[in-house]
């Protein structure tokens, strides 16, 4: 319902009353995704092209999006999204960006690790092209975030670094042997 008043003015949205949204869609992957508990079918929410960035990694492609993911359950003995809500913004026809509001945990070396984030998806002819998660709801810093451009530039690099050594250990985005 809140999408069809979002539209109502705008000429070039045009939409038809939905049961479901695409968060609903979605969302069960994402859990999964972040609890450590992916499967090759997880992945299917995303383009071939899709990228994912949080403040550690920078994923180009698909491949590297599940490395970075399968790796998850090799760093932290725990991990799930305990909290969350939902908002999904309709931005033009086919397009959405979801927002995901979440109380993270993890457990590393035994100790328990609580974190805040917003998950950012950018959505397109239903697949993700673009997921960024913002450590306690701060955006990403980059070339275009920071006051020197200079350490914006080697923040990306370090992230761009960290991905392929993460992309090379986890056997470059293969799907784990059941």
């Amino acid at each position: 319902m809140d999408q069809m008043r979002e539209c109502r003015g705008k000429e070039a949205c045009e939409l038809s009353p939905r049961s479901e949204r695409v968060a609903d869609r979605i969302l069960p992957h994402i859990l999964n995704l972040y609890a450590s508990r992916a499967t090759p079918r997880d992945f299917e929410i995303y383009a071939d092209d899709a990228s994912f960035e949080d403040p550690l990694m920078s994923a180009h492609g698909l491949r590297q999006i599940k490395s970075a993911f399968y790796s998850i359950a090799k760093v932290f003995s725990e991990s799930k999204i305990v909290e969350y809500t939902v908002k999904e913004n309709l931005i033009s026809p086919g397009k959405y960006e979801i927002l995901i509001d979440n109380k993270q945990y993890y457990k590393f070396l035994g100790r328990p690790i609580d974190m805040i984030s917003l998950i950012r998806l950018h959505v397109e002819n239903d697949k993700v092209v673009r997921h960024e998660d913002w450590w306690d709801k701060k955006p990403l810093k980059s070339r275009d975030t920071v006051k020197i451009p200079m350490v914006g530039i080697t923040l990306e690099m370090l992230r761009r670094g960290s991905m392929m050594a993460t992309h090379a250990m986890m056997g470059f985005g293969k799907d784990p042997t059941m």
